[in-house]
């Protein structure tokens, strides 16, 4: 990496690092029973987090089509983990629930995260450097506002 520009630096240790974590992630949902691919549990993931889950807005936060959400949800619905339902007083819109299959799953899926962060503090010994912080913090705001 030494004869490489610092753009080129940054653009392979960025995909390399989100490569890693979704290659672990996998691996650790596996280990822990999830039969789900990440997509999957990203969907779940976006329905639990958003304030009305419709497949519009669960779209946007996804930053995909309705029609590729519902090819997700269709086979999320099929396998138990999510039920859909329309809106009373809108047949144009529809809502997506989680079952207790699906938080069940989140459960796995968050404690995951909890323990991939505490061990990168831990070994990084991160609490104590908000430059890193910092630049993550900057880095994820310029990509919510650029895209």
């Amino acid at each position: 990496m030494a004869d490489q520009s610092p753009k080129a630096i940054i653009n392979e240790l960025l995909v390399e690092v989100f490569n890693q974590i979704l290659s672990i992630e996998q691996q650790n949902l596996r280990e822990r029973g999830v039969e789900l691919s990440m997509n999957e549990v990203h969907v779940l993931e976006a329905i639990e987090k958003t304030d009305e889950p419709t497949m519009s807005t669960i779209a946007k936060r996804l930053r995909v089509t309705v029609g590729t959400l519902t090819t997700s949800v269709n086979r999320l619905v099929a396998k138990g983990y999510c039920e859909r339902d329309g809106v009373k007083g809108d047949r144009r819109k529809v809502s997506v629930g989680l079952t207790d299959k699906a938080r069940e799953v989140l459960k796995v899926h968050e404690q995951f995260h909890d323990e991939m962060i505490d061990a990168v503090i831990e070994d990084l010994h991160l609490e104590e450097n908000h430059v890193l912080i910092d630049s993550l913090e900057n880095l994820n705001s310029y990509f919510k506002t650029k895209y």
